[in-house]
Order: structure tokens, then C-alpha cells, then sequence
């Protein structure tokens, strides 16, 4: 069972969200998975904040530890070549990352 998760949250334009969804669930997401200690990655849209500039998207990945982000090998798939390093990742805003520890 992971003990962290991370939140990746960020916006993307109209106009490319049908791109976007599909990278990321076809090909963004089972990458990641083949890192180990990555226990599966939930999707979602912002349905309402109270926070103006909250990004619309958020991907929560389920990890073993709060170091795997930043390892070689979740570097390795994140970067793999493919239509997330060449079409979507170039067109996202306003990122953020955030670890949390399962309490």
C-alpha cells in the first residue's frame, strides 16, 4: 500500500483537451506505471474552487515514497519519446507538484 501521494495539477487550453486526455490516459499514465514503487494514477477536473487561478486538471499518483519523482527512472518514462514529450507537454500552464504523506 503507498504511504504518499502527489498531486500534479495543471490547466491546458480548450482547444487541446481532447489531445491532452487522451495522452495522458493512453500514454502518460501507463508509462508512469511501469515505475516501480508507482501504485496507479486517478484522474480529475476541477468542478469548482475557491481559489480563482486553481488549474482545472489533477492527477493524484499513488507512491511508496516521496523520492520516486524525482528518480532517474520515473525521469526515464516521464520523458520517454512519444506524444506527450512532442504534442502536450509544450502546451500545459500552470503546474504545480505537491507530495503528501498518508497519516
Amino acid at each position: 500500500m503507498a504511504n504518499y501521494i502527489m498531486v500534479v495539477q495543471l490547466d491546458i487550453a480548450a482547444e487541446h483537451e481532447d489531445d491532452f486526455n487522451r495522452v495522458y490516459d493512453e500514454e502518460h499514465v501507463p508509462n508512469l506505471l511501469n515505475v516501480n514503487g508507482v501504485h496507479g494514477c486517478d484522474r480529475y477536473r476541477l468542478e469548482e474552487s475557491t481559489d480563482a487561478g486553481m488549474a482545472r486538471y489533477a492527477a493524484v499518483y499513488h507512491l511508496d515514497s516521496p523520492d520516486i519523482p524525482d528518480s532517474d527512472e520515473w525521469r526515464a518514462w516521464a520523458d520517454k519519446e512519444g506524444e506527450w514529450m512532442s504534442k502536450i507537454r509544450p502546451l500545459y500552464t500552470n503546474r504545480t507538484r505537491s507530495i503528501f504523506k498518508k497519516i
